[in-house]
């Protein structure tokens, strides 16, 4: 088995932040460079009177720029995850950042074909029961759902 590109999926959890310690041993281990992302899921603001035109239903540039806003934060917060990973964990491994926008499992395995990862490896929530039915669970979805072999983390406290 060859291992040359790892991809790891994070978020601002200490079990992603396991995960990605995990990962970037893996990468070192077996000289692969590694690729990092963090999903920006949108966020959906909800249309008030004083933001709707009467007419259109659609909102203004008020609500616009506010949007914006809310994304230049999202992307910033994101970066900031990402950078704080690659100095904890990579030494000198190779590292490619990946920020991407939409579904959290969707995104991490279109990255990983885009980056062309031999490995994804993701953390878990370790969520079981009503709390996993009703919050859903990307590391199954990427499991399901993913080409490349996934790797998942579990987080023993």
């Amino acid at each position: 088995m060859k291992i040359n590109k790892i991809l790891i999926g994070i978020d601002d959890s200490k079990y992603a932040e396991h995960a990605a310690e995990y990962g970037f041993d893996i990468a070192q281990k077996f000289k692969a460079s590694v690729g990092v992302v963090n999903i920006i899921e949108p966020v959906v603001i909800p249309e008030t009177g004083a933001g709707v035109d009467p007419l259109m239903g659609a909102g203004t540039a008020g609500n616009i720029a506010q949007e914006m806003e809310i994304l230049d934060i999202q992307k910033n917060n994101s970066e900031n995850i990402v950078d704080a990973i690659i100095k904890r964990f990579a030494g000198d491994t190779n590292v490619t950042h990946f920020t991407e926008y939409g579904s959290t499992a969707d995104g991490i395995i279109n990255c990983g074909k885009e980056f062309g990862a031999d490995l994804i490896v993701i953390g878990t929530h370790s969520r079981s029961g009503l709390d996993r039915l009703l919050m859903g669970s990307v590391a199954e979805h990427v499991i399901r759902h993913s080409e490349i072999p996934v790797l998942v983390v579990p987080f023993n406290s």
